[in-house]
């Protein structure tokens, strides 16, 4: 499948003590249904409950495929009684689109029930997973989220704090997640601080998610972030925080504040807004379009960059492509010969503000480029005179094996052309794209050192599980990858 952009693997969601804790976690998936649009899952406990329950005999769970909208409803959440609960929305990034893995989990362990929701993924599951299946380990799903709870099952220490510490000690990867017991909900974060993870407070009930926006929209205080390498531990008597493992150079995902979360959520400290409206002003001052007449943004979350861009080189901001908010994730395709069809059922130009003028296009990145090929042909039909690609991000040029759905390396464009060939690919007048250095200014001169930027120049914050050499190359990713 041609992915016009990259997908983050979920979203996740929990309350801990509220008698209407499923409700909220719906209404927080909501917030985060950016992060996934795959499936959903919810799941609630009431120790006073003795009917609708899973197979650990503790738990009220549902989980379907599509949007949050499609797969809850009002029947639903009067069985997911309780108050505590977590939430989840996917992408399927590891493991395939199949029901059992669909989260959360539910399990039986020796100290009682456990249910889990991850964001993230381990890099090292796969090497885990064939040592715990010739041990005797029985795995439900394809995912590796299912390592986490084998690994506190079969560890021998007396608490699940316990077990979390030593579970965190020999995973690998990235992970933000939430475990739910019969009287605690932990949120874990792994030390690299990869995946963003929240808490905030809603009058004597606590809330963790993925992030702000969740927050926000029920009325909840932010209260902090989840440190990176950080357990907290929510109990009837507050917060409790440990930290199990060794102190790491945090290595935040940079695709967070370019495209996969919410401008109006606060991820990693900063206001994503602020540092899109940032990624358009640096490049403008790095890859500026003399005598161009206007901006456009390809939306949604192209348009603060756009913005940014525009502003820097005082140019009119022009609405350009209209995007239909409505396209779910397949159609049925009227006739073979109308050309583009996919991407014109999602993205249409505005003919009378293109028409004779000079350009300049502003998208938050290019993946594969065959979606970048057909919005030039379109905005070319429309009437535009000059096209020329502006792209808030540096070329990508590796693949991420820390919870982003990246195709492999020899589908990403910048690994397989330079600069000019992409132009001519594309079809655009120009190209340009954001430097290494140029996205690290925008993100904030204090956080220049604790981004990841793996998947622009292949340099990985730990061991993959893939060999990778890195030959030199210019800030702009031209030639010079090589993955073995």
């Amino acid at each position: 499948m041609n992915k016009r952009k990259l997908n983050e693997e979920c979203g996740i969601v929990g309350v801990f003590g509220d008698e209407s804790a499923s409700n909220w976690v719906y209404l927080g998936l909501f917030a985060l249904q950016h992060r996934g649009q795959e499936g959903c899952g919810i799941v609630s406990h009431n120790p006073d409950s003795e009917t609708g329950l899973d197979a650990s005999g503790h738990f009220h769970i549902h989980k379907d495929f599509g949007l949050v909208s499609d797969s809850v409803n009002a029947e639903v959440l009067k069985k997911l009684v309780g108050k505590t609960a977590i939430g989840h929305v996917r992408y399927s990034t590891a493991g395939g689109s199949l029901i059992q893995n669909v989260q959360p989990f539910t399990f039986r362990t020796s100290l009682g029930p456990l249910a889990i929701a991850h964001n993230g993924n381990l890099t090292n599951a796969d090497e885990i997973k064939k040592d715990l299946i010739a041990k005797g380990s029985i795995f439900q799903s394809t995912i590796d989220t299912e390592v986490f709870i084998h690994l506190i099952a079969r560890n021998e220490k007396e608490t699940f704090r316990e077990r979390i510490c030593e579970t965190m000690k020999q995973v690998t990867g990235a992970y933000s997640l939430l475990l739910l017991a019969e009287d605690r909900m932990f949120a874990v974060r792994d030390p690299y601080g990869f995946r963003p993870l929240v808490i905030g407070k809603r009058n004597n009930s606590y809330i963790v998610a993925s992030e702000t926006c969740a927050l926000d929209l029920i009325d909840a205080e932010f209260v902090r972030e989840v440190e990176p390498g950080e357990v907290v531990e929510i109990s009837d008597k507050g917060l409790d925080s440990f930290f199990p493992t060794e102190k790491r150079q945090t290595s935040f995902c940079s695709f967070e504040p370019i495209y996969f979360a919410r401008p109006d959520s606060v991820v990693f400290g900063e206001v994503v807004y602020s540092q899109r409206k940032r990624m358009g002003a640096v490049l403008a001052q790095e890859a500026p379009v003399e005598g161009a007449d206007i901006v456009i943004a390809v939306p949604d979350s192209g348009v603060p960059m756009a913005m940014g861009y525009a502003e820097a080189m005082g140019l009119p901001l022009e609405l350009g492509l209209v995007r239909n908010h409505y396209v779910g994730r397949t159609f049925i395709q009227p006739a073979q010969e109308i050309r583009d069809f996919g991407v014109k059922l999602k993205l249409n130009p505005v003919a009378s503000a293109l028409k004779g003028k000079s350009v300049v296009v502003v998208d938050d990145s290019i993946v594969r480029g065959t979606t970048s090929v057909k919005i030039v042909r379109m905005l070319k039909d429309a009437g535009a005179k000059e096209i020329h690609m502006r792209v808030g991000s540096p070329p990508i040029t590796h693949s991420c094996y820390f919870g982003v759905d990246t195709p492999k390396r020899n589908n990403l464009l910048a690994a397989q052309k330079n600069i000019e060939q992409i132009k001519e690919y594309i079809g655009c007048d120009s190209i340009g794209y954001l430097s290494v250095e140029g996205l690290k200014t925008a993100l904030g001169q204090a956080q220049k050192e604790t981004y990841c930027t793996a998947c622009f120049h292949g340099k990985y914050p730990e061991k993959t599980g893939s060999e990778i050499t890195v030959e030199p190359t210019d800030a702009q990713g031209g030639p010079g990858f090589k993955s073995k």
